[in-house]
């Protein structure tokens, strides 16, 4: 018993011995688009991808030689340009495709893991991160402005964020480069692809009465840090 004790205590000790946080900056340039899905009768598209720089403060904190829980605060760039069919009120009148470009500003929240490899070469290890975040949304604009007019819609004017549901949660998953600079400085280098999980449309459904209509986010992103 007392062998079975002492080796249960040197198994919750042993992540302990290894325990290490590591913080840096990031910043990520980032091309963004949004999938859309809706019945034929609206025919939502995604037309034009968006381009957006974000960054923030990040944390690894390593449970093992090669693990660590990385998180942190960063603000994100997300959106891009999509149509719809419109139907008008006129008759005779053929339907149109109007265009609306949504630009979304999000404070994220990532909960991931990262696993490096052992030294590929002098300083250098290889990392892949898989997990997901949490994001609010802090500012949307519709075609550049933050207020809609709606001219299918008797020209009702709403804000862009109303349009735009209060959470967004993404799957993460990525890859880069950790080089080390100094005795505690390290520089990374990735890619990453964040998928939106949640249907941001706050409007047509609800404002406008569409079916169905779901518009989720897509972000690829280089990221590119520094640890100290």
């Amino acid at each position: 018993m007392k062998k079975f004790l002492l080796t249960i205590a040197a198994l919750a000790v042993a992540p302990a011995a290894f325990a290490q946080v590591e913080i840096g900056l990031k910043v990520s340039p980032s091309i963004s688009y949004l999938r859309t899905n809706s019945p034929s009768a609206t025919a939502f598209e995604s037309e034009s991808s968006k381009f957006s720089f974000g960054g923030g403060i990040f944390m690894d904190y390593f449970f093992g030689q090669n693990y660590a829980f990385n998180t942190g605060l960063f603000l994100t760039g997300k959106g891009g340009t999509y149509s719809y069919r419109e139907q008008v009120n006129s008759p005779g009148a053929s339907p149109v495709r109007p265009n609306q470009k949504l630009a979304m500003q999000y404070l994220e929240l990532p909960l991931t893991i990262k696993l490096f490899t052992n030294e590929v070469a002098p300083d250098a290890r290889v990392y892949f991160q898989v997990g997901g975040s949490l994001a609010v949304p802090v500012q949307a604009r519709i075609n550049g402005e933050k207020n809609y007019v709606d001219a299918y819609n008797g020209n009702n004017e709403t804000s862009a964020s109303s349009h735009v549901f209060a959470i967004d949660a993404n799957l993460i998953g990525g890859a880069g480069v950790e080089y080390q600079l100094g005795q505690s400085t390290k520089f990374l280098a990735g890619i990453s692809y964040h998928h939106g999980l949640i249907d941001l449309d706050r409007y047509f459904e609800k404002t406008r009465g569409f079916s169905d209509v779901a518009i989720k986010n897509s972000v690829f992103s280089l990221d590119l840090g520094l640890k100290f």
